[in-house]
């Protein structure tokens, strides 16, 4: 898979180095996380970017493998908070212009980030999804396909919006952007959270087709209940926020 990053318009944008900050909450993740990081440094040769992992309470093998590696910001809770914490812990110690999600499972692929940051950088978009609906989506189970489907359909009644996916794990999001979201939702609902605050404050948002494949090592993380919850977030958002 190829990589390409398009910076011809990098100069004119007033940013702290690194333009990219990619934070990759991980839990438990022993199986997978060498090879993500393998292939965000691939990538950090050809962008300005740092790398903030943030150890969600890893009791596997996963700590000591982040000790293989340099020139990674390590954040380490002591016990398991949730992906919301881990996303918002990540946020604070965040530099770049633009702030991407990772998640560590390889379900998503580093090689997309790219197509995620460039209409950031070129003026067109302030978030950018990537859309597993829209492009290349391998193994998804019946139920995460059906609840994503619903969440999506009801967020775009609801906020009048245009997704495919809400509960994409790819994400790219101009970092100020986050003083207005005020994240305070510590489970996978936060990815709710975040869309509903985007809409709701008229960021300039679009998705790009992206390769999705259902993991192959470890186990998912996200549970039946999380989709209820999810759509209760939807609500919430929308009527009592």
């Amino acid at each position: 898979m190829s990589i390409n990053i398009n910076l011809t318009n990098v100069n004119k944008y007033t940013y702290v180095d690194p333009l990219v900050s990619v934070i990759v909450p991980v839990y438990n993740e022993e199986d997978t996380i060498e090879e993500v990081l393998n292939k965000l440094f691939d990538l950090k040769k050809i962008m300005p970017m740092e790398i903030i992992i943030v150890d969600d309470g890893s009791d596997d093998d996963t700590s000591n493998i982040l000790k293989k590696y340099n020139n990674l910001v390590v954040i380490t809770h002591i016990k398991n908070l949730g992906k919301g914490a881990a996303i918002k812990n990540g946020i604070l110690k965040s530099k770049g212009y633009v702030v991407v999600i990772q998640d560590a499972d390889l379900e998503y692929y580093p090689e997309d980030i790219p197509k995620l940051v460039n209409p950031i950088l070129k003026g067109k978009a302030d978030v950018v999804y990537g859309s597993r609906f829209l492009g290349f989506m391998e193994g998804m189970s019946n139920s995460h396909y059906i609840g994503n489907r619903i969440l999506s359909l009801f967020a775009q009644l609801l906020y009048g919006c245009e997704i495919t996916d809400i509960m994409t794990g790819h994400k790219a999001i101009k970092r100020n952007i986050f003083n207005y979201l005020n994240i305070s939702k510590k489970g996978f609902e936060v990815e709710i959270e975040i869309t509903c605050k985007i809409f709701k404050n008229g960021f300039r948002f679009m998705e790009v087709p992206i390769f999705y494949r259902y993991r192959t090592k470890g186990k998912s993380k996200i549970k039946f209940w999380d989709g209820f919850n999810s759509l209760f977030e939807l609500f919430l958002n929308k009527f009592l926020r």
